[in-house]
């Protein structure tokens, strides 16, 4: 059998990530060259020339011209944390290179942190994860399926329109060749034609064409000037698909990840982070060496995320 190149890369090995960002001092450079990769910018007046400050955990560094102070870490989604910039890493580091996710108490074990400070640095980043995420929409020819996460509690409706399930559109695009390049994982709040007209406006590009198994509601993607080809499965299993061989394969391995990784954890709450993670880690499998540095730039570019932000709910699910 041939070795698939993507499959078989060798990313970023653990010797090599501990020589790149063993200590305090180079994980330093390393965010400050992400966050400043043209050197400095004040925040506020947007001017280069600056002192550098010592005295706290980071530094802090000074504008000349409008003298407004920033330490290394404020704006990002490290803001207000009093754990090494080692630990930070680290996670950065499993998170990304873990192809089926790791899951918060993993993250604990590894970084010999408490579970709630494992949990939210797990959270902290895969909300950078979707964030960056969002900046992407999918177009040219996409297969979508309608899919849930759930179902764990008994009683209740089941299969479509249960209330113990996360409904999400599950979308991938493939190159003129015929193989995937991107992903989308999307919550949604019902299989409607007002919902998929709303997501099609959100995550694909007008003229897209997309491939679906003749659930109704997807005929709605016309509102986006997209074009809609139907193909009716009638019952057939999805060996017996191979025009829906590609999205089959992503809801898969999202299943594999999901139920691999996790014991449980707040479907209705939290779907959209999780969903987003995968996502980010498929997207992004042509490059694994290079996911840390990218992940590291998702991080700085995300914003503080404070606990309660964090825990609010997504209003999709």
């Amino acid at each position: 059998m041939t070795m698939n190149r993507i499959q078989f890369q060798p990313g970023l090995s653990m010797p090599e990530f501990f020589k790149r960002y063993g200590t305090e001092s180079r994980c330093e450079a390393a965010l400050e060259r992400a966050r400043w990769p043209d050197g400095f910018c004040c925040p506020s007046c947007g001017g280069s020339a600056h002192c550098v400050l010592r005295g706290g955990t980071h530094k802090v560094f000074q504008c000349n011209a409008c003298r407004h102070q920033t330490s290394l870490i404020a704006g990002t989604v490290f803001q207000g944390t009093k754990l090494a910039l080692t630990v930070w890493f680290l996670a950065i580091y499993l998170i990304s290179q873990a192809k089926t996710g790791l899951s918060a108490l993993a993250l604990k074990r590894h970084l010999g942190v408490s579970y709630p400070t494992a949990w939210l640095i797990h959270h902290k980043l895969m909300q950078a994860m979707a964030a960056r995420e969002a900046r992407y929409v999918l177009d040219g020819q996409v297969q979508v399926d309608d899919a849930y996460l759930g179902g764990e509690r008994g009683g209740g409706k089941v299969g479509r329109g249960s209330e113990n399930k996360v409904p999400f559109v599950a979308a991938v695009s493939l190159t003129d060749d015929g193989h995937p390049l991107r992903t989308k994982l999307t919550p949604v709040t019902g299989f409607t034609l007002q919902a998929i007209a709303a997501w099609a406006k959100v995550q694909l590009t007008p003229g897209s064409t997309v491939l679906s198994d003749g659930l109704a509601c997807f005929g709605a993607v016309i509102a986006a000037d997209c074009t809609h080809r139907p193909t009716v499965v009638a019952g057939r299993k999805p060996k017996d698909m191979p025009e829906f061989q590609w999205i089959n394969t992503v809801l898969g391995n999202l299943k594999t990840s999901l139920t691999g990784s996790y014991h449980a954890f707040d479907f209705q709450k939290y779907a959209a982070r999780y969903l987003a993670a995968f996502a980010y880690r498929f997207n992004r499998r042509f490059d694994l060496k290079a996911l840390l540095s990218r992940l590291l730039v998702a991080a700085v570019c995300c914003g503080p995320q404070p606990l309660w932000s964090i825990r609010l709910a997504d209003d999709r699910c």
